[in-house]
């Protein structure tokens, strides 16, 4: 089974922490090219800036590098990356921009500075899970609606679209290696009257965990 979670779009969170202006920023990429091209963009952007650290973890050929910019060495883009690596998020590249405000943090500042500006900044963005989905059309009554939408999720599955007629169609995505189940479990439950229709089958990417408003 393929799985793995991306960020969902870009995502931005500034922290500020004695006088010192920490932006973190995280994208999607596909490539180190990618990556490094975002990381220069935030150079030009921020050139007033002490300090660019930066981290990225691709899927393809399992690249991961970082960069502490200037910092003390294992202070800032190894504990970014790690937080990355903590949840399992790949296809994604974090550049967290210092500007400094006169008063030393130390190493442990530093670290939790770093961290925190790359969790909060993959927050913003949010998580996507990137797997194999089989596309279903489920047809019901009003009464059985709600039943239906636990049963989705029960199975992992996304509530893509609904259709409010005379009846309800939800249209849903469920993980490939459960939706067999999904349609068995819907059709018992319901005495038969709920049939399931497949609509075909995709690797894509759907929501996982919502952005988080940080402003």
């Amino acid at each position: 089974m393929t799985e793995y979670y991306i960020p969902t779009g870009p995502g931005e969170a500034e922290l500020v922490e004695k006088r010192s202006r920490f932006i973190g920023q995280v994208w999607r990429v596909t490539s180190e090219e990618e990556a490094r091209a975002r990381i220069e963009e935030v150079r030009k952007r921020h050139y007033d800036a002490r300090h660019h650290c930066w981290c990225y973890r691709l899927r393809e050929g399992g690249a991961e590098r970082y960069s502490d910019d200037g910092e003390p060495q294992g202070t800032a883009g190894q504990p970014m990356l790690n937080v990355f690596q903590r949840e399992a998020v790949t296809d994604v590249v974090c550049v967290v921009t210092r500007y400094f405000g006169g008063i030393l943090l130390g190493a442990g500042g530093l670290v939790r500075a770093y961290s925190r500006s790359a969790k909060d900044a993959l927050d913003a963005a949010g998580v996507s899970v990137v797997r194999r989905w089989v596309a279903m059309e489920v047809p019901c009554t009003y009464a059985q609606f709600e039943e239906v939408r636990r049963e989705v999720l029960q199975f992992g599955g996304v509530v893509e679209n609904v259709d409010y007629g005379a009846d309800v169609l939800l249209s849903v995505l469920i993980p490939e290696e459960r939706s067999g189940q999904f349609a068995a479990q819907l059709l018992d439950a319901s005495a038969g009257t709920i049939q399931v229709l497949e609509a075909g089958e995709a690797l894509k990417d759907v929501p996982w965990r919502e952005p988080k408003d940080r402003t």
